[in-house]
């Protein structure tokens, strides 16, 4: 998203509305992320031995929980956007 944005300061050709390609995108690398966190802590706990990586995985899980949430909120901004600019015209 970030990228998106700083992307759309730089071009002429693009205006901030035109980053919102990066929502669907934020999406689903986000839930991946909880997914994949998910998955491992599930292989750690099955594992008898000394384990590593529980921290990888919950730092996994938060940073994919704050890329879903982020682009949840960018949704929720574009939609009250297209709203205000509907009711305004």
């Amino acid at each position: 998203m970030p990228v998106a944005i700083a992307a759309t300061r730089w071009s002429r050709a693009y205006e901030l509305l035109d980053a919102a390609f990066a929502i669907p995108v934020a999406l689903r690398l986000g839930a991946l992320a909880v997914s994949l966190a998910r998955r491992a802590r599930r292989g750690l706990a099955l594992t008898l031995g000394p384990t590593r990586g529980a921290r990888s995985a919950r730092v996994g899980r938060v940073l994919g929980m704050a890329g879903f949430l982020l682009g949840i909120t960018a949704a929720m901004a574009v939609g009250v956007y297209f709203v205000l600019s509907t009711v305004a015209d």
